[in-house]
């Protein structure tokens, strides 16, 4: 069944879909590691999980959820990997995608998405796809990977089957500033629509970066000058220019930080990109409090129970420091 991740206190689209478990891009940063070895590629969730979710027959960490909110397909795994070729389990969802028209956004780096097959279905779909690509410096730490200009020739034959498609700039590095400028004007020319930046997390000290919550990250203000420039860039070749870095989310062109807004893409408003935040009747509900257990075990969240409300917590979250949460 879909998962809402931990996201959920700042994310517009905090549910994710993933037809594997595992991916054999090798990504030497991949934050999936965190949790388990991603080396063996298994079959994720099913068509019938899917079919049931947007039946709204909800699990209890999406219960809290009332309305045709798009998933993110690809949030652990990336759905066009290698695998899919013999195994074909996305495929498969994406013919119920195509029967529903449910709306999703679809993350990859995977050669399946740029070819006749996939792009065929995708043109049929209510869709949004991200690229994730951010220098051909890269290269050697993505080796499972389609190179970044192969993931660059494939974009325009991509752009035109899907409804919107951004380039998903993460983890951006300090030092590849040009590397990002220099290629703006061939994603315009691609036929992108915006791009989605975040600077990279590390679990463990590295030069230049400095603790906060439970991991290392680049100083803020070195992250929001390279943004300032990037967003400039952007604007001057007419994209969008999306902030998925938490601490710089005011800086993006949208409170939906991986696509934008766009009508029958209905958001979470029910997060701390909101003020006031707007709150639907199944977030009332007991039980609709689940998610936030995912946040950590801490002060604030040691009042957590199975049978509090969405709202309840969410209102803690907003009057707590994200210091206090995000553990």
């Amino acid at each position: 069944m879909p998962q809402c991740g931990s996201q959920i206190i700042l994310c517009n689209f905090p549910i994710r879909f993933d037809t594997y478990e595992g991916c054999s891009h090798g990504c030497v940063y991949c934050f999936a590691k965190r949790r388990k070895g991603i080396a063996v590629v298994n079959k994720g969730e099913g068509v019938e999980a899917l079919k049931n979710f947007i039946n709204h027959k909800r699990n209890m960490n999406t219960r809290w959820c009332d309305w045709d909110i798009p998933l993110h397909w690809g949030g652990m795994s990336d759905p066009f990997q290698p695998i899919e070729k013999e195994k074909e389990y996305s495929y498969e969802a994406l013919k119920v995608f195509k029967e529903t028209q449910y709306p999703f956004i679809f993350s990859t780096k995977g050669a399946l998405a740029f070819t006749d097959k996939y792009l065929e279905m995708f043109g049929q779909c209510n869709c949004v796809g991200q690229v994730s690509m951010v220098s051909p410096k890269f290269d050697k730490n993505e080796t499972g990977a389609p190179t970044f200009e192969q993931r660059m020739d494939g974009l325009s034959k991509l752009s035109t089957a899907v409804k919107r498609l951004i380039v998903r700039v993460s983890p951006y590095c300090i030092g590849l500033l040009n590397d990002v400028i220099d290629n703006i004007p061939r994603y315009k020319a691609a036929g992108v629509y915006g791009l989605s930046v975040e600077g990279m997390k590390r679990v463990t000290k590295y030069p230049g970066m400095e603790k906060l919550a439970g991991d290392y990250v680049y100083p803020e203000r070195e992250l929001r000058f390279d943004f300032e420039k990037i967003k400039e860039a952007c604007h001057n070749n007419r994209l969008k220019f999306f902030s998925a870095e938490n601490r710089l989310r005011s800086m993006s062109d949208s409170r939906s930080c991986c696509m934008g807004e766009m009508e029958g893409f209905v958001p979470n408003k029910a997060n701390l990109n909101y003020d006031p935040i707007e709150y639907t009747p199944a977030m009332d509900n007991p039980g609709s409090s689940y998610p936030f257990l995912l946040l950590g075990q801490n002060t604030v969240l040691k009042r957590v129970t199975d049978k509090g409300t969405y709202r309840e917590f969410m209102e803690i979250v907003r009057r707590s420091s994200l210091r206090d949460i995000v553990k």
